[in-house]
């Protein structure tokens, strides 16, 4: 159970990593890279925790507009988590940041949907 969450949580700090690289409204700010390798840990930590708790209850609720949609409200609701990812990374004094949110959160979330699916293909259960 525990390898199982630090292996997710190394698969949502690659995703991330791969978003804020391809976006540039995405940043992991500056600093060294050892500095940068923590903060992409740390907020890698809080994506998988806002994931595992606040999503589930936000999936219910707009549940309508996702079967309206067929499925593609998912990629807002991602990028709702990622919006709320980087505002709980600022309360952290953590240097994460998304610019917009339609163009890099929705981006990112779709670019971090598909790293952590290939990713997770990889993963053994």
């Amino acid at each position: 159970m525990l390898l199982n969450f630090a292996l997710q949580t190394v698969i949502n700090a690659v995703a991330l990593w791969v978003a804020a690289w391809a976006i540039p409204g995405i940043t992991f700010g500056g600093g060294t890279t050892g500095q940068v390798v923590w903060t992409v840990v740390i907020v890698a930590l809080i994506f998988g925790i806002v994931n595992f708790f606040i999503k589930p209850i936000l999936k219910l609720i707009s549940l309508p507009l996702i079967i309206l949609t067929l499925g593609l409200f998912v990629f807002i609701v991602n990028a709702l988590m990622l919006e709320l990812t980087s505002w709980l990374a600022g309360k952290f004094d953590l240097s994460f940041h998304v610019e917009n949110f339609f163009w890099d959160a929705v981006f990112g979330a779709l670019i971090i949907t598909f790293v952590s699916m290939l990713l997770s293909f990889i993963k053994t259960d």
